[in-house]
């Protein structure tokens, strides 16, 4: 079955029984403004459980966001202000809609402020209660910041606590997190069974490794595809993901038969570009883009640079040189490196190559809607 094979790196307890109707909880911290492919790999999990008749129940954790989960941190995350945990969460919400179902009898969405922002003092000990400071320490990142001798701060230690309890307020039955939740999880079966509840099943998605083929996709290391990226952008993101993450990228943010995938590494890529740009922007646009992704590596700009990733020159300070322009905008990781690169002739203003790596523009007005290019395929508009 797909919702207990594909894409599921762990299943506690083993057995699942799914012909009854199940509360599926996913949790999500609105941390950032936006969401990334990372995320959408629980999301297209309860999506799964959704198309199979059960309820979803989708956990906006504005309460618990402004702790933050402490999982894999060397350090304690910073405090959110609730007016930055409202915009986040809206944000989250418009976004998830691109793949849950919100029809009200398939999906309920809860702030956990509802109910943890209740607890009195009383209840909150009792939490506590329910686990040992040996227990909390064995937790990945706690032990390490422990041994290390990094700082702990108090309020962390009841982070995984006021996860679990998010479980017995909605009655779950399944929690669906990564692989970094499985800690978090089983705190919610043990407080349900506190409780009085049967204890839900925790099911685990891999962590979606970022464009850089090494870490997690994350905002913070720019090795991300955002959920909110036009549709160009998107694709030239996905079409050079590296060969050893295609099949994993396939089996985890699309339905794609992984028997029917093309032998062709680089035919491999572009499909999973279409596919995943359809998935978001409709069959239609996946193919322009696609048509004009060939025509950009090809040299062929025509009109195409209207849908190309924008970067913003307008608050920038004036002369300005190429090579800033190059290392701000990340089509270079350096000055240094942009100088490089214009000297060894990759760099392209206006469909012509420069070579002069002390090219300087003394107005905005010189370079405004200048389609601006490094190689084949990284590619903006200065706008």
């Amino acid at each position: 079955m797909i919702l207990l094979s594909r894409g599921v790196a762990d299943l506690f307890p083993a057995q699942l029984d799914t012909s009854k109707l199940l509360r599926v909880k996913l949790g999500i911290d609105p941390t950032k403004p936006d969401l990334h492919l990372g995320h959408t790999v629980a999301l297209r999990k309860l999506r799964q459980f959704q198309d199979q008749g059960h309820m979803a129940v989708l956990i906006i954790g504005d309460f618990t966001a402004r702790i933050g989960d402490p999982t894999g941190k060397s350090e304690m995350r910073p405090q959110l202000t609730e007016a930055e945990v409202e915009h986040n969460a809206q944000t989250y919400l418009d976004q998830a809609r691109k793949i849950l179902d919100f029809a009200p009898q398939k999906l309920e969405v809860h702030n956990n402020s509802q109910w943890l922002a209740r607890l009195d003092l009383q209840k909150i000990i009792e939490i506590m209660a329910s686990m040992t400071l040996q227990q909390m320490l064995a937790k990945e990142g706690f032990r390490e910041r422990y041994e290390r001798q990094n700082p702990i701060y108090l309020h962390e230690f009841l982070y995984p606590l006021l996860q679990g309890y998010d479980s017995v307020a909605i009655r779950s039955d399944l929690e669906i997190g990564g692989t970094d939740q499985k800690f978090n999880i089983a705190v919610g079966r043990d407080l349900q069974a506190l409780y009085g509840q049967p204890q839900q099943t925790g099911l685990l998605v891999p962590l979606l490794v970022g464009l850089d083929g090494v870490q997690k996709m994350s905002k913070s290391l720019d090795n991300y595809v955002g959920l909110t990226d036009e549709p160009m952008g998107m694709y030239q993101k996905l079409e050079k993901v590296p060969d050893t993450l295609v099949e994993s990228y396939f089996e985890l943010l699309t339905d794609q038969d992984l028997t029917q995938l093309p032998p062709n590494p680089r035919d491999r890529q572009r499909l999973l570009a279409q596919t995943i740009v359809t998935q978001f922007y409709g069959e239609a646009v996946a193919q322009q883009v696609q048509q004009d992704a060939q025509n950009l590596t090809q040299g062929a700009l025509g009109d195409v640079s209207e849908q190309l990733p924008e970067f913003s020159i307008a608050e920038l300070e004036y002369p300005l040189k190429l090579f800033q322009i190059l290392s701000l905008s990340g089509l270079c990781p350096s000055n240094n490196e942009a100088r490089r690169q214009i000297q060894g002739g990759a760099v392209k203003l206006k469909g012509e190559k420069v070579s002069d790596p002390n090219l300087e523009f003394c107005e905005l007005v010189e370079i405004k809607d200048a389609v601006l290019q490094v190689g084949k395929k990284k590619i903006i508009r200065l706008v």
